[in-house]
């Protein structure tokens, strides 16, 4: 019995060691379980990224993220505040906007990966937050991964994830 989990455990431990935070270009939008509606445009343009979490040659899972100065409570927000911070050169924040995962566990480790990536090569950025829908599963999802609950919005909710020196 423990060697079946044992196998497991460290099956896991492997892929989590082998994963990687990657820059992609394009997604399928439609598989957005969050905002299928925004377009590869949207999601590329004014500095805006898309990362996925390889491991071997796949994309295990997607987050897409906004460089703002402030933090947007609905998508128009995010919109013209990540185009202001890009056109001035000077994004603080960067706002995770939608993020989902083809695999138990990807999506946890995704926003681990980008807490990393942030930390390690954009000093300029403060803040990790998020533009999340006001669901059950974004609440858990994010509060399990040790994020703080900051702004309920009209139809939006905003949590704050802790940065390396340990501030939220």
């Amino acid at each position: 019995m423990m060697q079946k989990y044992r196998g497991k455990l460290d099956n896991f431990f492997r892929w989590v060691k082998g994963t990687e935070l990657v820059e992609l270009q394009e997604i399928d939008v439609a598989e957005d379980p969050v905002r299928p509606n925004l377009n590869l445009a949207f999601r590329t343009e004014y500095g805006r990224k898309i990362y996925g979490l390889k491991y071997e040659d796949n994309i295990e899972g997607i987050v897409c993220v906004a460089f703002t100065n402030e933090i947007p409570s609905t998508e128009k927000e995010l919109e013209l505040m990540s185009k202001i911070s890009s056109i001035e050169e000077n994004p603080t924040m960067a706002i995770a906007y939608t993020v989902w995962s083809r695999k138990r566990g990807a999506g946890r480790e995704i926003i681990l990966k980008l807490k990393e990536f942030i930390d390690k090569e954009m000093p300029h950025i403060k803040r990790v937050v998020t533009l999340s829908p006001i669901t059950p599963m974004a609440t858990h999802f994010h509060i399990r991964n040790g994020a703080k609950l900051i702004t309920i919005n009209d139809h939006t909710q905003n949590f704050e994830y802790k940065n390396a020196q340990g501030k939220a």
